[in-house]
């Protein structure tokens, strides 16, 4: 009962509390001012457009105008954007620097500011009557393209790092000028004393001293050769004269760290006999079988014509409708040439170890001791059906077999040639010819290639400067072993056991190749070397009966043929050189070009009869 008393007396007392905050609030509401009602006014109407009418004639007299005076108006259409009527927020005090200049009814804070636009210079900018100051121009050049790619727009926000400037870098960049200015000045002395000295080596002697008395019937530049082109068929062996050893394979694993000295082979025989002292080909010649004789030298030497420099001859002899190709006593085709196509010149002094003519005699030994050390001597030897036919009975004879094979050249004509092979190797048990050639370093400062630092890791680099430096010579003996049909033909590396010894010799490495692989690895073409055989043969053909010689020029890349007498070259002929002022000289350029197209149609008539 006490609870519902105190719960009613708590209700009465929280009304009373509302009634009296009620009146309160009424009370404060009629003390409070009368504030004076918005009206609108009246809006004249315009019948003839948009916005207010241009005069006041034009508006009714019922209407009045109420509107504030000086409200600028601009005419505009309706596709353009309307501003807005009124701004209550603007603030006047960045214009009002300028106020005094401008005809403005309206004060800041009076009733007529938020209507007056004549101050909005950016609303009405051609109120101002300083038109030049509010004009802009707009940029419409288009955004400039980065100079420097992609990594432009990466690194045109990083922060440059302050470049090292230290005592370290410095120093280091003072070394390199030092360095590049040192290399510049070698080069330029060592350029102006090559090009001295190449002038001064660029004078080769003749390798025949011309007489008074030969007369010049042809002379054939070397440019017609290259355009030559003849196909011969498959050789005929005729004989097969001389024994051979097994090769050993051995050798095909020494290596520049485990070389091998050069053996010396001084009781063993080697025959270089020409062509008319063969009695093999003598007898051919007598059973008349083949027209044209010559020996696998001769021959690579006339198909690799356009590849030599250096001079060199050939002694043609004319004998009824035969021919015969020979070489002089002592000719220089007994001799192997060293750096004949190299760019680097050679010392002219004939006593000096390095000298052209000191290197081929040095070449030629090399060469004919590393064909006899390669080989199994044990006495176990391939015998043809004849034996060795320069030797004598109880001659120790060096390993080589001679194969006379023929040609066919043309309808009625054929070649005989005597081809060598040095060796014998097993393959699938049958047996295959090898020939045996040396390559021999002098100097790694001539060649610029060290072998033995080069040959084991770097052995194609080694060959492309043997091909550089000794073209001619390596295509001779590619297209030896062409000629006589070896099956493989093995390269290799000899070198001085020091560059000043020219006695001592190392080996350092040996490399097989198939002749015609290596061919065409060399860019050397049957068909143009049987081109250049057949074309210096028929033009012999067409002589009359007696002895030539074709000769290299010793400056210039072509051949000239000389008629000689009967009894040139043999061993009671005396050569008598004649100074140079009085030698027969070449005919004039005039004279030289009517032979040179005289020498192309007969080439040409070549060509046509392939």
């Amino acid at each position: 009962m006490p609870c519902r008393v105190l719960l009613l007396f708590l209700l009465l007392s929280v009304r009373f509390s509302l009634c009296c905050w009620c009146c309160r609030k009424i009370q404060y509401r009629d003390s409070l001012p009368m504030v004076g009602v918005f009206e609108l006014g009246a809006v004249p109407f315009n019948p003839d457009g948009w916005g207010p009418p241009e005069s006041t004639t034009a508006t009714p007299p019922s209407t009045t105008t109420t509107l504030p005076p000086h409200v600028p108006y601009a005419t505009f259409s309706r596709s353009e954007r309307l501003g807005r009527i009124a701004d209550f927020t603007r603030s006047f005090s960045s214009s009002n620097a300028n106020a005094s200049n401008r005809p403005s009814s309206g004060k800041p804070g009076s009733a007529d500011s938020p209507f007056d636009f004549s101050l909005d210079l950016d609303a009405f900018p051609l109120a101002n009557p300083d038109n030049g100051s509010a004009f802009r121009l707009v940029d419409t050049k288009p955004t400039p393209r980065p100079k420097f790619g992609p990594k432009w727009r990466f690194n045109q926000h990083r922060p440059q790092l302050p470049q090292r400037r230290d005592e370290e870098v410095e120093a280091r960049k003072r070394e390199a000028e030092k360095e590049r200015a040192r290399r510049d000045r070698l080069y330029n002395l060592n350029r102006s004393n090559q090009n001295q000295q190449r002038r001064e080596a660029a004078i080769f002697k003749s390798s025949v001293d011309i007489q008074p008395e030969w007369n010049m019937l042809e002379q054939i530049p070397f440019s017609t050769f290259t355009k030559l082109s003849f196909s011969v068929s498959d050789p005929e062996d005729l004989l097969h004269c001389g024994a051979l050893e097994y090769y050993d394979r051995s050798f095909d694993r020494i290596t520049p760290k485990n070389e091998r000295r050069l053996e010396r082979f001084k009781n063993r025989n080697f025959f270089k006999v020409t062509t008319t002292d063969d009695p093999v080909i003598r007898r051919l010649a007598n059973e008349d079988k083949a027209t044209v004789f010559a020996t696998d030298t001769i021959l690579a030497t006339l198909m690799c014509a356009p590849r030599s420099v250096y001079s060199w001859d050939i002694v043609v002899q004319r004998v009824g409708n035969k021919l015969f190709f020979d070489k002089r006593d002592g000719s220089q085709l007994d001799l192997l040439s060293v750096h004949e196509t190299s760019q680097e010149p050679l010392p002219e002094a004939k006593d000096d170890i390095n000298s052209a003519y000191s290197l081929s005699v040095e070449a030629a030994y090399i060469n004919q001791n590393f064909s006899q050390q390669v080989l199994i001597r044990d006495g176990n030897k391939v015998s043809f059906d004849e034996p060795n036919p320069f030797a004598n009975e109880g001659d120790e004879v060096a390993s080589v077999a001679y194969r006379y094979r023929r040609w066919k050249l043309d309808g009625d004509m054929y070649l005989v040639a005597r081809c060598e092979v040095q060796s014998v190797v097993e393959v699938n048990n049958k047996n295959s010819f090898v020939t045996l050639n040396a390559l021999n370093e002098f100097d790694p400062k001539y060649s610029g290639v060290d072998w033995r630092q080069k040959l084991e890791t770097q052995r194609g680099a080694v060959l492309a400067t043997e091909l550089k430096n000794n073209a001619n010579k390596l295509a001779k003996w590619t297209a030896q072993a062409i000629l006589a049909s070896a099956d493989l033909m093995k390269l290799g590396y000899v070198t001085r056991v020091h560059p000043r010894d020219h006695f001592n010799h190392v080996i350092l490495g040996v490399v097989g190749y198939k002749p015609r692989d290596f061919a065409s690895q060399i860019n050397l073409n049957t068909s143009n070397m049987w081109g250049i055989v057949k074309s210096i043969v028929d033009l012999c053909m067409k002589l009359n009966e007696g002895k030539y010689v074709l000769v290299k020029d010793p400056s210039k890349p072509q051949v000239r043929i000389y008629e000689v007498p009967a009894d040139a070259f043999e061993n009671d002929y005396v050569e008598e050189p004649l100074p140079e002022e009085e030698q027969v000289q070449p005919p004039s350029e005039d004279a030289e070009g009517v032979e040179a197209n005289g020498t192309t149609t007969d080439d040409k008539e070549i060509e046509a009869q392939t």
